[in-house]
């Protein structure tokens, strides 16, 4: 028998339960059980802790076959426990390293009914704040081991299950389960700590409670919080079941009930604007309901004044009260706000737009961009050229930098950035299309569509991933990038593995296109004469064998021998080999001189004719390595600075574990495999057979076909397959947050000034 069990209700959290896992599983402790209950979750949950379960025999899987809410999936779990304690933890947080030894030490020492430990809040920008658990045991000068009616104030803890664990037993013999609807923690987390005749504090971050910017339940507004009122009849009830040990408390449980619903009433996350009446007549009968206990005295200051409206239920003067000082505060917030002027030029082109957003949307006009408007390619290409076969209803208009235009095929309609057309084509299409974002400027109109294609399947920390990293940090206004990535009406996936990084990555509220990647479809549907065409295209010769060489870009400070030195490299293979290199669009280095052998194809205007003519694919950290294993031939990964690039950005994917072939970190070392033919060796193939299986399942040559019908056409993605034999994926190494009383949200939104430059390359959107 374990000593500690761990419950583990997972529903919709594919983003955030791989952490969680590895938080619990990966701690040197071993002497624990995990119970993850699959409540029936719709995404790739089920999948994840199947894999998880196959690894490791301490973890068991319950998988529903309906969802049943978090209270009962708690109960099912517990139903399987074989453990002394018991500890329910919520799957999208994650456990703090150590701090298995360190409950085990404490419960196996002091022998609790109830073990309390202490959290942090986490938000999505990395921000963390301690709870007050710490100035409420020092406030008390707790002993180690207490009742609560020694120490009536430690009701005041945070009623949750998850800061608590229980011994088995004791939740046996008191009859303790949770109930279904929102706020099931309310009628447990009291009643657990008037029964304890062992209660014990451990003053240590045990778990990080994650602040999701959206998906949470708990930060939805609905109906469905007026529920809590349904909680505290339950508790009131389970009150009155125990009996004379809990009458001392229940002057504390009112109050700690108007606490709480004033906090969800005052929270627009929570409880609308247009449901604010009925939710504080709710609270006014509920006030009523359980008549303020002998004792009861009301707080000082405004929430006394709170106390008194809701009682006399008097919502006008509640409102009134709250619409003052919601004034006083942005009246104090415009005037320390200081304006930075703006260019002549740039108000009349913004009222020009801002006049064209108020005329009627064009339903059949969509504007597409690649790259900010670098030419016309990617995967906005792909959606296009297929709308125009599957909806040709529907007009499609390129934005493209100055200069750019002679890049874009003839017949294809584009408009210059920055000029009034283009200005009027944002403001009246209904349809957007880049596979980065468009400039934070441009509002999304009601009934409009932003698609976000994106470009490439994720090897390093992306989005709000690169806060954990030195190189996404730097210069990075993180809540900016994510206002134009809530945007999003659709984002595009290639597969299981990005679904998951996305919806951490950019936790915004678009649907998840998991159809493979459009432009790719080149790729699968490719025949000898496109090969053979290609080639031409870029100058290879019958015979040649090509070595397409495409590395990623460094947004850090990188030695020279970083990047291959391709001259060097290229005299040291077979006369017949011919290096194409192709480096990031945002990185124009290139160590290759003249060198005869070296064909530079950075401005070649298809990446695609690169992979279809090379025969041998050299890459680091770069997505190419994704789209090329489309082709199923040889892939080397040459990852000189692996570990720098890995402290410094971050990384998903460990390329030499679980890259598509051969790999190599010194320049020796990649010759070598060249010499000997490790590239195209039966070891590198399984390893690329491997890679495919995980990653290019749904490139089929119909992923963009997939995306029209549904963008534009209206029609639900069909079933597709799920991916092959998962591999473990490492996530970033799990760290010790250090812990500040700071939980300031978002940074300061852009000043005008800046909304107005052009939306330029941003490192959180770089593949």
């Amino acid at each position: 028998m374990p000593l500690l069990s761990i419950v583990l209700p997972v529903y919709r959290v594919q983003a955030y339960l791989r952490e969680c896992l590895d938080s619990i599983l990966q701690q040197p402790f071993r002497d624990v059980e995990v119970i993850a209950v699959n409540d029936c979750s719709p995404d790739h949950c089920g999948a994840i802790l199947d894999e998880y379960a196959a690894r490791d025999s301490r973890l068991r899987v319950v998988h529903l076959a309906e969802n049943v809410g978090l209270g009962e999936a708690r109960n099912v779990g517990m139903r399987h426990v074989t453990g002394e304690y018991v500890w329910f933890v919520d799957s999208d947080d994650w456990i703090a390293p150590g701090a298995l030894a360190a409950v085990a030490d404490r419960l196996r020492s002091v022998d609790p009914d109830v073990l309390v430990v202490d959290y942090a809040k986490v938000w999505w920008n990395n921000k963390s704040r301690r709870s007050k658990l710490s100035n409420l045991v020092r406030d008390e000068a707790l002993p180690r081991v207490f009742t609560l009616a020694e120490y009536p104030n430690m009701i005041k803890l945070f009623h949750v299950a998850w800061n608590k664990i229980f011994r088995r037993d004791f939740l046996v013999r008191n009859e303790i389960s949770f109930p279904g609807g929102l706020y099931e923690d309310v009628p447990v987390g009291y009643p657990v700590l008037i029964l304890a005749d062992r209660i014990t504090v451990l003053e240590r971050v045990c778990i990080y409670y994650r602040q999701r910017r959206q998906g949470a339940i708990t930060s939805t507004p609905g109906y469905r919080h007026f529920e809590v009122f349904d909680q505290y009849d339950r508790l009131f009830s389970v009150l009155d079941g125990i009996g004379e040990r809990a009458a001392p408390f229940r002057r504390l449980v009112f109050e700690r009930m108007m606490y709480q619903c004033l906090l969800v009433l005052e929270n627009p996350d929570r409880v609308a604007t247009s449901q604010q009446r009925a939710f504080f007549h709710g609270l006014a009968k509920a006030f009523a309901r359980h008549v303020p206990p002998e004792g009861y005295s009301k707080p000082d200051g405004r929430e006394r004044v709170k106390h008194l409206l809701v009682a006399r239920g008097a919502f006008a003067v509640w409102l009134v009260m709250r619409v003052l000082f919601g004034l006083r505060r942005k009246i104090e917030t415009k005037v320390t706000r200081v304006k930075r002027k703006v260019r002549l030029r740039s108000r009349l082109r913004m009222r020009y737009y801002r006049y064209h957003v108020r005329r009627p949307m064009d339903e059949n006009l969509a504007v597409f961009s690649m790259y900010w408007g670098k030419g016309y390619g990617c995967n906005p290409r792909a959606v296009y050229e297929k709308m125009t076969e599957l909806a040709p209803g529907v007009r499609g208009v390129w934005e493209v930098k100055r200069g750019q235009e002679r890049s874009v095929p003839p017949g294809v309609e584009t408009v210059t950035i920055g000029t009034l057309p283009h200005y009027r084509a944002l403001a009246r299409a209904k349809y957007l299309v880049s596979n980065v974002n468009y400039p934070g400027w441009v509002r999304k109109r009601p009934g409009a569509v932003h698609l976000s294609t994106n470009h490439g399947t994720p090897v390093k920390a992306m989005g709000v991933d690169q806060l954990k990293f030195p190189a996404g940090i730097r210069g990075m206004n993180m809540s900016w990038l994510l206002k134009r990535c809530d945007r999003w009406t659709y984002s595009i996936s290639p597969n299981a593995y990005t679904t998951e990084i996305w919806e951490r990555a950019y936790p915004c509220g678009y649907e998840t296109l998991e159809v493979g990647y459009p432009r790719n479809d080149v790729l699968a549907n490719a025949t000898e004469q496109d090969v053979a065409e290609a080639r031409e295209r870029l100058g290879l010769k019958p015979g040649q064998l090509a070595v397409a060489y495409l590395p990623t870009y460094r947004d850090y400070e990188f030695g020279s021998d970083a990047l291959l030195n391709v001259g060097r490299f290229a005299d040291q293979l077979s006369p017949e080999t011919v290096l194409l290199v192709r480096v990031h669009h945002f990185d124009r280095t290139i160590v290759a001189g003249d060198h005869p052998r070296v064909i530079d194809v950075c401005d070649h205007p298809r990446v695609e004719d690169i992979y279809l003519a090379a025969d041998v694919l050299i890459t680091d950290y770069s997505s190419v390595m994704f789209d090329y294993a489309v082709l199923d031939r040889p892939l080397v990964i040459f990852a000189a600075d692996w570990e720098t690039y890995r402290a410094n950005r971050g990384a998903y994917l460990d390329v030499f574990a679980e890259g598509p072939g051969a790999a190599a970190r010194t320049e020796e070392e990649l010759v070598e495999l060249f010499r000997s033919g490790a590239v195209f060796g039966e070891q590198a193939t399984v390893a690329r057979k491997v890679f495919r299986e995980r990653f290019c399942y749904l490139d089929d040559g119909h992923a963009s076909e997939r995306v029209v019908r549904r963008v534009f056409l209206n029609e639900p993605v069909p079933a597709l397959p799920a991916s092959g034999a998962v591999p473990v994926v490492p996530t970033e190494q799990l760290q010790e947050f250090r812990v500040v009383e700071d939980d300031s949200q978002p940074q300061e939104p852009p000043t005008v000034e800046d909304q107005l430059r052009p939306a330029e390359e941003h490192p959180a959107l770089v593949d």
